[in-house]
């Protein structure tokens, strides 16, 4: 799966050892420029935390792996990304469009029609 959007946060780095050794993962929040924005917080884990080096402000392509797992009788879900591609158009692409729908927006004359006696326009 894919998603693209701008870097809005970067969470603090974990890290442990485990029963492989030491293990690091680090937290991001993308938001994407859809109509209705939405946002969501995607894990890189390992190596992958150097070989995407990921910023505030960073508009990104990230192809990910849902999973999720149970402990304890709750469930938990993690986006775990595999790939993150710096993509400067993947956001601002959608910019136009939404610009366009404002300035195309229907006008409606407020005042009332003569004739009618109410300040209802039908």
């Amino acid at each position: 799966m894919e998603i693209s959007g701008k870097i809005i946060a970067v969470l603090p780095m974990t890290s442990g050892e485990g029963k492989n050794g030491l293990w690091r993962s680090q937290d991001y929040v993308l938001e994407t420029a859809d109509q209705y924005p939405k946002k969501v917080c995607f894990n890189l884990f390992g190596d992958k935390i150097d070989q995407f080096s990921v910023a505030i402000d960073d508009v990104v392509n990230v192809s990910f792996d849902i999973e999720s797992r149970e402990y304890n009788s709750r469930w938990y879900t993690s986006i775990r990304a595999w790939k993150v591609d710096k993509n400067a158009s993947a956001v601002t692409s959608g910019a136009p469009a939404t610009q366009q729908a404002v300035v195309n927006a229907p006008t409606f004359d407020a005042t009332p029609q003569a004739g009618n006696g109410s300040d209802l326009p039908f």
